[in-house]
Parts: C-alpha cells; sequence; structure tokens
C-alpha cells in the first residue's frame, strides 16, 4: 500500500551542495498569498532558514494557495530537510499570529535535481506558473516572484537566455 503522504528517498541523505524544486501547499489550499503583506512575511521567513542552514533560492513563485522553491545548497553541511523544517515553522508562526490561520499543509513535495539537469527549465517552470494557471498573460506581470540571489530582472533574463 502507497504512503498517503510523498516520502523521502532512502538512500540520499539531503546533505551537501544539491538542488532542489519545492512545492509547499498552504493548509486546505486556502488562498492565503493573496495580498503582498502575507507573501512579504512567508518569504522573509523563508530567507531566514535559507541563511540558516547555507541555502539559496534562485527562484521562488507564490501562488495563492501554494509555494515553488528552486533551492541550492551552498555548504557541504546544507540540511534540506532542516531548511524545510524551520522554513515552514518560522513562516507558519508568523502567518499565524498575523492572520490567525494555520500556513501549511503537514507535508510537502521535493525533487532532487539530477546533475545534468538545468536550474534554468526548472527556474523557468516556476515563474511561469502564474502564467499557466491563467493568473497572468506573462510572467514578468506576476508580482510573487523571484529571487534570492538576483533581481526580478536579471532572475527574468536568466531564464530567457536558453530556450525549452
Amino acid at each position: 500500500m502507497q504512503p498517503r503522504h510523498p516520502v523521502h528517498l532512502d538512500s540520499f541523505d539531503y546533505l551537501g551542495q544539491y538542488r532542489y524544486s519545492l512545492r509547499f501547499c498552504t493548509d486546505a489550499r486556502r488562498p492565503v498569498f493573496a495580498t503582498t503583506e502575507v507573501v512579504s512575511l512567508a518569504w522573509s521567513q523563508i530567507l531566514r532558514a535559507a541563511h540558516e542552514q547555507a541555502f539559496q533560492v534562485p527562484a521562488y513563485c507564490f501562488m495563492p494557495d501554494h509555494v515553488h522553491l528552486l533551492v541550492e545548497g551552498t555548504a557541504p553541511n546544507s540540511d534540506l530537510r532542516r531548511f524545510v523544517a524551520r522554513a515552514k515553522q518560522y513562516s507558519g508562526y508568523l502567518v499565524s499570529r498575523e492572520c490567525g490561520t494555520r500556513l501549511w499543509q503537514r507535508y510537502g513535495y521535493e525533487r532532487v535535481l539530477r546533475v545534468d539537469e538545468g536550474s534554468v527549465r526548472v527556474a523557468r517552470y516556476i515563474v511561469e506558473n502564474p502564467v499557466r494557471a491563467g493568473l497572468v498573460e506573462r510572467a514578468e506581470l506576476y508580482p510573487h516572484t523571484g529571487s534570492s540571489v538576483c533581481s526580478r530582472e536579471m532572475l527574468f533574463a536568466w531564464i530567457g537566455e536558453e530556450s525549452g
């Protein structure tokens, strides 16, 4: 019988300089990220966890009921499990305190990127999510995307450099 939640890879320790594509859904898929204020609260705490656990976030997108992150460990001790736990704990606490509602579903989804899998393709997928969802006509028009390592303008230039 399949578990009712995503499972981690048994043969992988999630430590070190690896890249991951992450998705966290809001509790009951409520559209919590409908305002810039809530997005800013959550993003500040995700950044806090990223700094503590030695991760960069080359691309992110807050959709109304979930967030996509491309994260990269920057040190041998970068711990994805600890990063995810802290990011959800810190942001969940602050948003709960400010908005009076639980923020996250218990489980999220992660995918370890292969060595030959380009970050550009994953970043493009992440920032084009609002277009696929019909929220905007062009990804650049959606306000809740960005990066911890470069400006929005640089992010869109980077993902536009490679095609496909």
